[in-house]
């Protein structure tokens, strides 16, 4: 009876288990790098852009590019939606009809050319230069 158990139990683990689809995997990139003002200027030439502390994140997907966002720390997990630094996230957010909902942490005139090359770093050390 105990044999039959474990092979229904294994059999049910097996089945439930998703495919790993390798041609997806080569399609979604994502990565981040935490940023504050603190040690901004020790790696960067330019004003530290945000009003917080928090992370630069890039997302790549075939159909948008390299989407790069910042998230304020506190707001840093899968339902936020953080702030567009780059012309794809932009799209893809209007694509998506979703909007940030995350404060604003941007600093009134910040030059954001920086963050958003920190942001595609991230992803580029992640897949190899996409």
């Amino acid at each position: 009876m105990s044999r039959w158990l474990v092979i229904l139990i294994a059999s049910s683990i097996t089945a439930c288990t998703p495919a790993r689809d390798d041609s997806y995997a080569s399609k979604f990139v994502s990565g981040y790098v935490e940023v504050s003002e603190v040690f901004w200027n020790a790696y960067h030439d330019t004003p530290y852009p945000f009003t917080t502390s928090g992370e630069i994140s890039c997302v790549y997907y075939p159909d948008f590019g390299i989407e790069v966002y910042f998230e304020p720390a506190g707001y840093i997990e899968d339902s936020s939606i953080g702030i567009p630094l780059n012309r794809a996230a932009v799209e893809s957010l209007k694509q998506t009809g979703m909007t940030p909902n995350v404060p604003y942490s941007i600093k009134k005139g910040a030059d954001l050319n920086e963050a958003i090359r920190v942001g595609l770093k991230a992803c580029g050390e992640v897949y190899g230069e996409i």
